[in-house]
């Protein structure tokens, strides 16, 4: 069957740098690190005492107050930045039939501080159960697709992705896939996270997943630095607005970028650890460039997974080193997590508006913090430490991976 071709027509963005996609994209450009003490909780009996938080957001600047109550945070987030996504792409304005558009959102934990707070109430209490009516309602990672839709009255296909970090990639794939096999004409698609409370942060600490750097939190997240010591949690979220390209012309849209393929794999090696020779990295990014229909020499940029961990940054760079050969040497990488931390299930949502706005405007955001080479990785790769840069664009790669061995990658084009 013929496909159809799918485009970016909306973006929004609520993150570590700013809580608007123009915040965000200054952020990144400026090279700025969102990493700061944590304000959330009292963290100084925490190994980690920082964290990546979203700043200055007030859930009732933009939501009903009675509403927003009943809501966990990473839910806010989700309403918050599709709100902006929807905007921006002017598509309800449009008179679009809403029985033709779907929301397919991601989230790896969905409502942890919900979870958190019932369970500590209820422990401190005499053992008779007593929970808020919305506590499910609220801490199920579904609730964001179904609050979106019903915001907007969007009834298509409504779900949620669950694959740890990958989650959002997920949902991207899924919705790219629904408008180019013509079951919709558009998607809001994305994800959300909030983790930065004791539980996240807790957990994460016990994995000995996060760095610890407490004396230096601006420049703790170092991907592919020697002296990386775990990444930075991160909170917020990002939209993104997929359109069949036809409708989108029909209706004049404002047309970002296409997206032109998507792959996934499974390391099938460990619950935590990615394979250390990077093959399900590799692998998912084959699949992408086979369901693109283009060579690796096409790509310009790869915004990769880049944690900032020891053993996650050697593994992707050698997938990379590995499918491109020498291509690997022409291309711009960079990882955004050093500037936004890791948002978990939001990551891909984040990364994959970088990717986006790096095709629009033919910039590569950089990957900061970096100080000294890891000898495990070849310096002769461009990174792009440190300072942004200029260059033409017309294809970038982003990457997410998850506990469980979850690989996704989605390939995005400029529009012609």
């Amino acid at each position: 069957m013929q496909l159809r071709r799918v485009v970016v027509t909306g973006l929004g963005a609520l993150t570590p740098l700013g809580n608007t996609l123009p915040e965000y994209w200054e952020g990144l450009v400026s090279g700025r690190s969102g990493a700061a003490p944590i304000t959330r909780f009292d963290a100084s009996k925490f190994k980690t005492r920082f964290a990546c938080e979203v700043k200055g957001f007030v859930p009732e600047d933009f939501l009903d107050r009675k509403e927003a109550r009943k809501m966990d945070p990473f839910a806010q987030f989700a309403l918050v930045c599709s709100d902006e996504a929807l905007k921006d792409s002017g598509l309800l304005e449009s008179g679009v039939d809403r029985d033709e558009v779907g929301v397919i959102w991601g989230s790896g934990i969905g409502g942890l501080k919900t979870f958190q707070d019932e369970c500590i109430g209820f422990g401190k209490g005499d053992g008779t159960p007593r929970f808020n009516p919305f506590f499910i309602p609220k801490m199920i990672a579904d609730s964001a697709a179904g609050l979106i839709s019903m915001r907007h009255t969007l009834r298509g296909p409504s779900y949620v992705t669950v694959s740890a970090c990958a989650s959002s990639n997920n949902s991207m794939i899924d919705a790219f896939n629904y408008i180019r096999l013509g079951t919709c004409v558009a998607m809001v698609t994305g994800g959300s996270e909030a983790a930065i409370y004791e539980a996240g942060v807790g957990g994460f600490n016990a994995l000995h997943a996060m760095s610890t750097r407490n004396d230096d939190p601006a420049t703790a997240s170092r991907p592919y630095d020697k002296d990386r010591d775990g990444f930075v949690l991160g909170e917020g979220g990002a939209a993104i607005v997929l359109e069949d390209l036809e409708h989108a012309l029909a209706r004049g849209a404002k047309i970002y970028c296409e997206v032109i393929g998507g792959g996934m794999s499974s390391d099938a090696y460990h619950i935590t650890a990615p394979h250390p020779e990077g093959l399900g990295a590799e692998l998912c990014m084959k699949h992408a460039l086979r369901d693109a229909g283009i060579a690796v020499t096409e790509i310009d940029y790869v915004n990769t997974h880049g944690t900032s961990t020891p053993i996650g940054d050697p593994q992707e760079v050698k997938a990379i080193q590995r499918l491109f050969g020498e291509h690997a040497y022409a291309i711009n990488i960079s990882a955004t997590k050093s500037m936004t931390g890791h948002l978990l299930g939001g990551a891909g949502a984040v990364e994959g508006v970088a990717a986006i706005m790096a095709v629009k405007n033919d910039i590569v955001p950089p990957t900061i913090n970096h100080f000294t080479d890891d000898p495990e990785i070849d310096p002769k790769l461009n990174f792009t430490f440190n300072t942004t840069q200029k260059r033409t664009v017309n294809v970038a790669l982003s990457n997410t991976f998850g506990f469980g061995g979850h690989n996704t990658s989605v390939i995005f084009r400029k529009y012609s």
